[in-house]
């Protein structure tokens, strides 16, 4: 075998070994409205997978996924985006009965290490406020490039000529 192709097919098994992580699982309230954010690090273009779901009374729900039924109960509440690197479940008329540990789960084409999983415990009375700005957090290079231009902006004469 040419050492070339056999580097090539090493890297190739690396990078679909290990596609997705999810990096963090977090919950607010928008109102009267429940939205729990999936951040993620996809390391390929490969289409993605979820599934939402909350365990409680010891039993799994599934809310709303791609790789199985959601649930009755949920599916006219419940629905799903998706930016770069970041899936959120967005549950309307959040309540009490409502809590309990949310799992969020991805996976994408072609990972062959299996599902990734992460979970997090959801009380309504200590759930915080979501910030209106954390969509656009996702990539903070946007926000240190104003912060760094600002002192230039501050130094420009702006009267016309």
């Amino acid at each position: 075998m040419n050492p070339t192709v056999g580097i090539a097919v090493i890297l190739t098994v690396l990078q679909a070994a290990h596609c997705q992580m999810i990096k963090d699982l977090s919950a607010c309230l928008l109102g009267q409205n429940l939205r729990v954010d999936c951040r993620y690090e996809n390391k390929t273009d490969n289409p993605l997978t979820y599934e939402f779901s909350i365990t409680k009374d010891n039993r799994k729900h599934v809310i709303h996924s791609t790789i199985s039924v959601s649930e009755n109960i949920y599916r006219g509440r419940a629905n799903v985006t998706m930016h770069k690197n970041l899936v959120c479940l967005h549950l309307q008329s959040f309540t009490t009965s409502d809590e309990g540990i949310y799992m969020c789960e991805l996976k994408a084409t072609n990972d062959y290490t299996g599902n990734q999983m992460k979970n997090i415990t959801v009380i309504k009375d200590k759930l915080e406020k979501c910030a209106g700005f954390s969509l656009l957090i996702q990539n903070t290079s946007w926000l240190l490039l104003l912060l760094l231009s600002l002192p230039l902006l501050q130094a420009v004469d702006f009267v016309s000529l």
